[in-house]
């Protein structure tokens, strides 16, 4: 065991695990109607829970087990079975490395959200992300980051798919099965009532902007300066796509929103998060600059042209963020273009076909969305019987 890597990686687990709590949450709650913010917050707080039993259950055994089909780690490792204080995973304590990975999977689904705000059952919503996470982000974390058949010496060669911190395990999958369940639910009765805090979007980026230093950093799994880089690519590529996204906001619409800037934030974020272990500043620079123009024209694309309501535009931040770093790497000669495209392919395929079964099995299980009734009253009190706010706007 190292010392210096086991204390930056414990660091790093909190900083990853206050990207889904508290940052996430204000970040979609802040763009909601007042009537919902609760419902949000609610969902990514259950949603922590319930990833974080499951990632002890099944989850990480799943995705990290000893199994040899290159498919799934098996179920060696169920409530980490043979794991103690001193089992080791590389540097680190074994047990920290679990919840390293737990928080991931905790983000993950919690991404998903942003799609279905104000109109989703909120028992639907557990159901689906503890399937969702167990059947299609833990086989693929086992694929790419567990030693499975698109990692080293799998089925692109001798080098796997490079996907440093989660372009295609995170954002690709969350990304999709947004806009597969946005695509099966809906779109909400009322799409044009704009965020009702943009002062609470404003701080939520600022904390996942934070967070993501331990989700990039922390994925170098070592006090190094694999690490330092990480982080400072992601930096750089984060302030590039705020700077880009309010210009090119500027140019078509005569101002610059700070909802725009600070979603430029996250965008260059996603989009530098493969890429970070294999690049650097003057790449992601590069990166960022693209990443701000072009995720916010898939958002224009995604809501105007094919008028698809991914309520907090998951799949054209996150899920064309994550694409796009993915390809740069094979760009920038860090990996080989048939192991990144095939990778993004295998898995996009894999992610739609799950969600779309799972939405399926689920909505048998409990209602996918609420009454007209409830969703005009709001979530918040119709779902939980609490209220943020005196008014209903």
């Amino acid at each position: 065991m190292n010392g210096a890597d086991t204390a930056w990686i414990i660091v790093a687990t909190a900083l990853v695990l206050f990207m889904t709590l508290p940052g996430l949450a204000l970040f979609y709650g802040g763009l909601v109607r007042a009537r919902n913010v609760l419902s949000v917050f609610m969902q990514c707080y259950a949603i922590a829970c319930l990833m974080s039993v499951l990632w002890l259950a099944f989850g990480y055994s799943i995705a990290f087990g000893s199994g040899t089909s290159g498919y799934w780690g098996g179920l060696d490792k169920m409530f980490l079975a043979g794991v103690t204080a001193d089992s080791l995973s590389g540097t680190l304590p074994e047990v920290l490395f679990f919840a390293f990975q737990m928080t991931f999977a905790i983000i993950t689904p919690a991404l998903i959200v942003g799609a279905y705000v104000e109109r989703i059952g909120f028992g639907f919503v557990l159901v689906f992300s503890g399937l969702w996470m167990l059947l299609c982000y833990a086989p693929v974390v086992h694929w790419i980051w567990g030693g499975g058949f698109m990692s080293d010496g799998g089925i692109f060669g001798d080098v796997g798919v490079r996907d440093f911190a989660g372009g295609i395990v995170v954002h690709e999958t969350a990304g999709l099965a947004a806009l597969v369940i946005a695509v099966m639910l809906g779109a909400r009765k009322d799409r044009t009532k704009p965020p009702h805090n943009p002062g609470m979007v404003f701080l939520g980026a600022a904390m996942l902007w934070v967070g993501w230093f331990g989700f990039n950093g922390g994925s170098q799994l070592a006090a190094d300066g694999g690490a330092a880089m990480a982080l400072t690519v992601t930096h750089i590529s984060a302030a590039t796509a705020s700077l880009t996204w309010a210009l090119w906001e500027k140019l078509k619409y005569g101002t610059a929103s700070l909802v725009g800037i600070v979603t430029g934030t996250i965008a260059g974020l996603a989009s530098i998060t493969p890429a970070s272990g294999f690049v650097g500043p003057v790449e992601a620079l590069l990166i960022g600059a693209v990443a701000g123009i072009l995720c916010q024209e898939a958002v224009n694309v995604i809501r105007n042209m094919l008028k698809i309501d991914d309520t907090l535009d998951v799949f054209a931040v996150h899920g064309v963020g994550g694409i796009f770093g993915t390809i740069m790497i094979a760009v920038f000669g860090a990996g080989a273009w048939a192991a990144q495209l095939g990778a993004l392919a295998i898995v996009g395929v894999f992610t739609v076909a799950v969600t779309v079964v799972l939405v399926l099995v689920t909505r048998m299980i409990a209602p996918l969305r609420v009454s007209d009734e409830a969703e005009v009253t709001g979530l918040d009190l119709s779902l939980h019987g609490e209220r943020a706010y005196d008014h209903t706007s």
